[in-house]
């Protein structure tokens, strides 16, 4: 079963995250029908590229109880988590500007991939959070981005203190470009794509290049230390204790012990 849509018309790619029922989980399949979805847009020649999620959360994160179920979880998290950092580096190279609808909760590896959009819309009733420590793992899916959003201290206290930041307080940070009221979203994210469609496509393409070169060229080095340092945590005895936790849902009992320390 697809856990993404895919449509393309008139220079706009949209793309629909669908697996509603499990919250838009990021599991192998959806990230997989994801990369798929984000090449098609690419040999489309799309001009815009619209990424948003059915249902009620933009994406609840990562599926931990397919993380539990893994032979080697370690592994299973080291694969997913590159396969997400390629979804994150093809949408902030595509020439497309892309554009992210968010509603619900934005959460885990959920948080960076809203945020990889160039302009991200947000309902008012949104939550963006990590959350990774609370299950004994460290950040992934590109959070080292919301650094250069966010700066350095707002993120670490997101991703140490398993704080959220409500859709009004990603605004004023300048993570999210505009929020909406939940019944608006979907015809603010209309117009907005009309408008960028409307515009010169290479001159568009171009800004979006140099403004992100400008920020960083090393994206992919820093997507794979993350990729790196989440493996290591969920081949360790909090790593494994924290995702058991909770699909069990009970507090979780921290050794507080690192991955050569078992």
């Amino acid at each position: 079963m697809a856990r993404v849509r895919y449509a393309y018309a008139d220079g706009l790619a949209h793309i629909t995250l669908t697996d509603a029922e499990h919250g838009n989980a990021v599991a192998p399949e959806l990230v997989s029908d994801l990369f798929a979805a984000v090449r098609s847009a690419t040999r489309d020649g799309a001009r815009v590229i619209l990424l948003d999620a059915e249902g009620r959360f933009f994406s609840v994160g990562g599926n931990l109880a397919a993380f539990e179920a893994a032979v080697d979880m370690a592994a299973y998290i080291d694969d997913l988590a590159d396969a997400l950092h390629r979804v994150v580096s093809e949408l902030q190279r595509s020439d497309a500007i892309v554009v992210t609808s968010v509603q619900g909760h934005a959460a885990g590896a959920g948080f960076p991939l809203a945020a990889a959009g160039d302009l991200v819309l947000a309902a008012e009733t949104v939550r963006f959070s990590l959350g990774h420590n609370k299950v004994g793992l460290s950040v992934d899916g590109g959070s080292t981005l919301l650094t250069r959003t966010l700066g350095l201290h707002r993120t670490l206290r997101l991703a140490l203190l398993g704080d959220s930041l409500s859709a009004q307080e990603a605004h004023g940070a300048g993570l999210v470009t505009a929020v909406v009221a939940d019944h608006r979203l979907a015809g603010e994210v209309k117009e907005i794509v009309e408008k960028l469609l409307a515009l010169p496509f290479q001159a568009q393409a171009d800004t979006k290049r140099l403004i992100r070169e400008n920020v960083s060229t090393e994206v992919e080095v820093a997507l794979r230390g993350e990729a790196l340092g989440i493996r290591a945590n969920a081949d360790s005895d909090d790593g494994r204790e924290g995702v058991a936790a909770f699909l069990e849902k009970r507090k979780p009992e921290f050794a507080h012990r690192g991955a050569n320390q078992q």
